[in-house]
């Protein structure tokens, strides 16, 4: 495996772990109302869809994206995501509703994956270049660390604030990269071909800035 592949799973697994971070908390509010014994039933039939619906939608995502100027405004759009995730407080999360059976308790899981996992299924399809082969793995190897693993990430996340800004700095990378890959300004980037490392690196220090900004400022 080469460095440059290597590189991009790992992006997507650490995008996957930063921005999945709240899937624990979602998966034990729609089960809490639940009987014990459905309980797991519902956690492993509404992830397993879960991961279903986001593989798909990223694929598709993969093949928007090459639409003329998408990847532009896409790159755009996720450094508003990642400027986000230096800013919210998370309220999202605590609306979600309790299912009172199996049915509701999935379909809870699942609807609240796909209105919480946009910005995911984004930035996933930037990272991936366009091989769906990286989606597909990066999804797979990540999803188990986040459903079984992100309430400890979360609580590494409340006590070291310095991994939100590290996702952050994934996010702008991202964004950046997605940038420069427009088609549409191409021959500008080759003119001045320092182009392709300046603007990522613009975006990640724009993001992290804008955000210590944002949270210094709302103190």
């Amino acid at each position: 495996m080469d460095l440059e592949l290597l590189s991009q799973i790992l992006i997507i697994i650490g995008i996957d772990i930063v921005l999945g971070g709240d899937n624990a908390i979602v998966i034990a509010l729609a089960c809490r109302n639940l009987p014990v014994d459905k309980r797991n039933k519902a956690i492993l039939l509404g992830t397993g869809l879960a991961i279903i619906v986001r593989i798909a939608l990223t694929i598709i995502a993969v093949y928007l994206l090459m639409i003329p100027f998408l990847q532009l405004v896409g790159g755009l759009f996720l450094i508003y995501i990642a400027y986000n995730l230096l800013t919210e407080d998370g309220d999202d999360v605590n609306k979600i509703r309790g299912g009172t059976t199996l049915f509701q308790a999935v379909r809870t899981i699942v609807v609240a994956d796909l209105v919480m996992g946009f910005d995911n299924v984004l930035a996933v399809a930037g990272a991936a270049g366009g091989k769906i082969i990286l989606v597909v793995a990066g999804l797979l190897i990540s999803i188990p660390i986040i459903v079984w693993g992100s309430k400890i990430i979360l609580k590494f996340m409340e006590r070291f604030p310095i991994i939100i800004y590290i996702g952050a700095g994934i996010l702008a990378l991202t964004a950046g990269k997605m940038i420069t890959h427009e088609e549409r300004i191409q021959p500008f980037l080759e003119t001045y071909s320092f182009s392709y490392y300046i603007i990522p690196l613009i975006t990640i220090v724009f993001v992290l800035l804008a955000g210590l900004i944002k949270k210094t400022s709302t103190k």
